[in-house]
């Protein structure tokens, strides 16, 4: 079965030569963590990567990565596109919202970049962020799942534990979710905003976390060919903008742990969560590059992955 993998690179900023986190290099080969990401895509399976990015980054983002990868995917026999998200990508308004929103400078949330890519995608689909390192294990749970049947309405993720993803740098947000049947079956997920370290665990503007929590990290996937979900949001997002940006035009995002949230407390889906023992890496600050970088050299000390990145697939 053909599956694919849609990478979320939009936010990253122009100028990629002047220490943009998300293209920081991780190893002495100038890799960047998405490099590593579509590495381990390609061995688990997925034959076509989809690039979310904007116009403006577009010549940039080709020549830092995107050629090298066509490449590479070519010689795999995986196929890669592009999808452009921006800000007026959004559903037909009245002049009161028009009115409110004129003065916005940033795109509409990760909801909005899966959209961006809808015509793309006729295959089951997994989605990701650039700029975070989820591991061997969890490309391999999350492929094996996709090839399944599975109702329209079920969902997966990937789950990592909370104190495994904290930045010793500042806060962080994650989707911080309730789980039963033995940390399987997501029952909700809450949007968080500012987790920090405390106190050998984690909190949030003052509220203790369990520390323990299974959250997401934006690595969801969705089944079907094509997706229902992809209508869902489409829906969803006329919703969005009736309901939710009136009431903050300038800085209310359509999120997917949000819209994923919502439907959990609906009954409208199911969401299993795929554990994975694998750590989570990733650059929130400047600060945490550094931290990065040691943890893919153990990685590359350890064997699980080759200098030559690519050579072993």
């Amino acid at each position: 079965m053909k599956t694919t993998l849609l990478i979320m690179a939009a936010g990253i900023g122009s100028r990629f030569g002047t220490g943009i986190k998300q293209l920081a290099k991780v190893d002495s080969n100038s890799h960047i963590i998405m490099d590593y990401s579509i590495h381990d895509a390609i061995e688990a399976g997925f034959n076509k990567i989809i690039f979310i990015i904007r116009r403006d980054i577009e010549k940039e983002f080709k020549e830092v990565i995107g050629d090298r990868i066509e490449k590479i995917c070519a010689e795999n026999n995986v196929k890669v596109a592009y999808a452009y998200q921006s800000l007026s990508s959004i559903p037909e308004l009245n002049e009161t919202t028009k009115e409110q929103i004129k003065d916005r400078t940033k795109p509409w949330g990760t909801g909005q970049a899966v959209l961006a890519a809808k015509d793309l995608i006729s295959t089951p689909f997994a989605v990701i962020n650039a700029d975070d390192y989820y591991g061997k294990e969890a490309y391999r749970a999350m492929h094996e799942w996709l090839v399944q049947e599975h109702e329209s309405s079920a969902y997966a993720m990937a789950g990592f534990i909370l104190k495994n993803t904290l930045s010793d740098n500042g806060g962080v947000t994650r989707g911080v979710c309730k789980v039963e049947d033995g940390h399987t079956h997501v029952t909700d997920v809450v949007e968080t905003k500012n987790i920090v370290k405390a106190n050998g665990g984690a909190e949030a503007d003052g509220k203790s976390l369990d520390p323990e929590s299974f959250v997401s990290m934006n690595f969801w996937g969705f089944p079907g060919n094509p997706p229902e979900f992809l209508k869902v949001l489409e829906e969803g997002f006329v919703e969005f903008f009736n309901n939710t940006v009136p009431s903050n035009p300038l800085k209310s995002e359509y999120l997917l742990p949000t819209i994923i949230g919502g439907m959990l407390r609906e009954g409208s889906c199911t969401v299993r969560a795929l554990p994975t023992n694998d750590t989570w890496y990733g650059m929130t600050y400047k600060e945490d590059v550094a931290a990065v970088q040691e943890a893919f050299a153990e990685l590359l000390k350890e064997g699980k992955y080759k200098e030559d990145l690519f050579s072993d697939l």
